[in-house]
């Protein structure tokens, strides 16, 4: 199976506006821009996803929603609230290491360091493994046999500016 994480795009900072919440803060204009040029170079690499799931914060969800509406993929987005900031990652990984996984192309759009978290414990088996992982990046993991633990290679890690060489 293989597992593509997508941080979401360029948000509004906090503080800049008034927000209720900081699970409230949109994509900017840039960041909405951004994600097009990866939903792209996602066409562009032939990517096709069985799965997306979403943290359901809105600058997440509209990530996932401007990438599912580019491969059209709309009826295949769910929201996952493990993904959201200090979200579960123990309970994700089981949701998606099921006996048998449901899907062999997964894409999880969420925030960092929970995605780097989530990279290090199916690489390496534990926090250790640094990375810098941009705003609108996306990372390819490789799984054969999904199980806790190590299981996982990491194929690639692309910054946006990578995708947008892809257009």
């Amino acid at each position: 199976m293989n597992l593509f994480l997508l941080r979401h795009g360029l948000a509004v900072e906090r503080g800049e506006f008034d927000f209720a919440s900081d699970s409230l803060r949109p994509l900017t204009a840039k960041g909405r821009r951004q994600l097009r040029q990866t939903g792209a170079a996602l066409r562009r690499m032939k990517l096709d996803f069985d799965l997306i799931w979403s943290s359901p914060l809105v600058r997440a969800r509209q990530t996932a929603e401007i990438v599912a509406a580019d491969l059209k993929l709309k009826k295949r987005l769910a929201f996952a609230d493990e993904l959201k900031p200090g979200g579960d990652l123990t309970k994700l990984v089981q949701k998606i290491f099921r006996p048998k996984p449901a899907a062999a192309n997964w894409l999880l759009v969420g925030h960092e360091p929970g995605l780097s978290e989530l990279i290090s414990r199916l690489v390496t088996g534990g926090p250790g493994l640094q990375l810098d992982f941009k705003k609108g990046g996306l990372a390819k993991l490789e799984i054969e046999k999904p199980r806790a633990g190590p299981c996982a290679v990491l194929a690639w890690l692309l910054t946006p500016r990578q995708m947008k060489l892809m257009r």
